[in-house]
């Protein structure tokens, strides 16, 4: 079955049964498009247990029989988004016990699994900057790794999160030496502060990264 969903309201409503206000972040439920509050729409027996603890709300979630997602609208990302969920009193309690008791142990395998995330991290960034000075063999060591660990940081959103990164392809290896060439052998972040359009900003400092990328691999590459 689909979850009852609890708006939190971002102005002030009213109850079409009971005409009670309904406040700003207050909590109401749209049934056959009227504003319920809490007591009409049957839920005022539960108790909201905020997003951040995810144990915490799978289990209570899991243990109470009547339960409801709230949702807020975000102006800024233009969508609903979850803000905890209402949970039965004895279910919540439950809940907290076990998290209570077995803490600890989730302490560690959070930590361990931390550790092997970093471990990972570690040695995708050094077969990283093996691969550029497969490529680039005259490019700086300390540079190399720079270019590594800035590309393939977790979570990054850069070239080496992709998957052509983590396939060490040329491609992909190409535009991150680029674009570290770009930041810190030319102009390039001057002129943008400056207020230069960045694709012209680009073409401005082009030659300028090319000459660098051609005296790292040692060799003359063709005009990108």
């Amino acid at each position: 079955m689909p979850d009852i969903t609890v708006f939190s309201v971002l102005r002030e409503s009213e109850c079409a049964e009971c005409g009670t206000e309904i406040f700003r972040s207050g909590l109401l439920r749209m049934e056959n498009g009227k504003p319920l509050c809490m007591a009409c729409a049957d839920l005022d027996g539960l108790l909201w247990l905020p997003r951040g603890d995810a144990a915490l709300t799978r289990r209570a979630g899991r243990y109470s029989t009547l339960k409801a997602v709230i949702v807020r609208f975000s102006r800024a990302r233009k969508r609903y988004e979850r803000q905890g969920i209402l949970v039965e009193e004895d279910a919540l309690r439950r809940a907290e016990e076990e998290c209570l008791a077995d803490a600890e142990a989730r302490s560690r395998a959070r930590e361990r699994a931390a550790l092997l995330r970093a471990d990972e991290d570690e040695d995708y960034a050094k077969a990283f900057a093996e691969r550029i000075g497969e490529l680039y063999p005259a490019s700086p060591p300390k540079e190399r790794l720079q270019i590594a660990c800035h590309t393939c940081r977790r979570s990054s959103g850069r070239v080496g999160r992709s998957a052509a990164a983590k396939q060490l392809e040329e491609s992909a290896v190409d535009l991150a030496v680029m674009a570290h060439a770009r930041h810190a052998h030319s102009r390039y972040d001057e002129l943008l502060v400056e207020g230069v359009d960045r694709l012209d900003a680009r073409a401005e400092v082009a030659a300028d990264v090319d000459r660098v990328l051609r005296s790292w691999r040692g060799t003359d590459l063709p005009g990108r």
